[in-house]
């Protein structure tokens, strides 16, 4: 049972591991957390690197198993804790399109939005995951604007997780046009408890990383 086994959730803030934080919070279960000074030189020590060989932020260990990468950790997480309903089962219909949506974001849109801040556009749009940023936004705003009220339907996934907090960083630091579709979705993201709870235990490393 995945508790007779310890989770250890490696973290940094703010970093990309903000959502696995959250995702955690959504699950309600009991985890260890080791902070790590990613600023500070700590995520090149030789223990994590053995964890992560790119010494970077989110990582969990459960028991024996490593999982590094947001998206990945998430989705793991989900299938181990299928009693909280925020994965279709590996049977369901909709575990495809779910999958599909789960992993659009580390491999389509944040890519988007890196070349977006810094300027870049390739000659070639086919050398792109997100072909040109003039087709992914209106995908974007279609795909959110349909959420009824989540982007799976009437039930909340982790895709909401992964998705949205792609999302949401898009438009708070002003990479991705602040629609109304967009901005709907994210005001019911602020409104979840379990959002609401990771923002508040994050706060104070927030606070202490600015202040550094």
């Amino acid at each position: 049972m995945p508790s007779q086994r310890n989770l250890t959730f490696y973290h940094a803030v703010p970093s990309r591991s903000g959502t696995v934080h959250w995702m955690l919070q959504e699950l309600g279960i009991p985890f260890d957390v080791k902070l790590v000074d990613i600023r500070g030189g700590e995520g090149q020590t030789p223990e994590f690197l053995a964890l992560n060989p790119l010494g970077k932020v989110p990582a969990i260990t459960h028991g024996d198993t490593v999982i590094t990468e947001a998206a990945a950790i998430c989705c793991y997480l989900a299938d181990l804790y299928p009693e909280a309903g925020l994965a279709p089962a590996l049977d369901d219909p909709k575990r495809g399109e779910y999958l599909r949506w789960l992993f659009f974001s580390p491999s389509t849109i944040e890519p988007a939005m890196i070349d977006r801040v810094r300027q870049y556009t390739a000659e070639d749009s086919s050398q792109n995951s997100y072909r040109d940023w003039e087709t992914l936004v209106p995908i974007l705003v279609d795909f959110v604007g349909k959420a009824d009220p989540w982007l799976m339907g009437k039930n909340f996934t982790t895709v909401d997780v992964v998705f949205g907090s792609t999302i949401r960083f898009g438009c708070m630091f002003g990479i991705l046009p602040k629609y109304p579709e967009f901005e709907a979705y994210i005001a019911r993201i602020d409104a979840r408890p379990a959002y609401q709870r990771a923002q508040e235990l994050d706060a104070p490393h927030f606070a202490a990383a600015m202040a550094g």
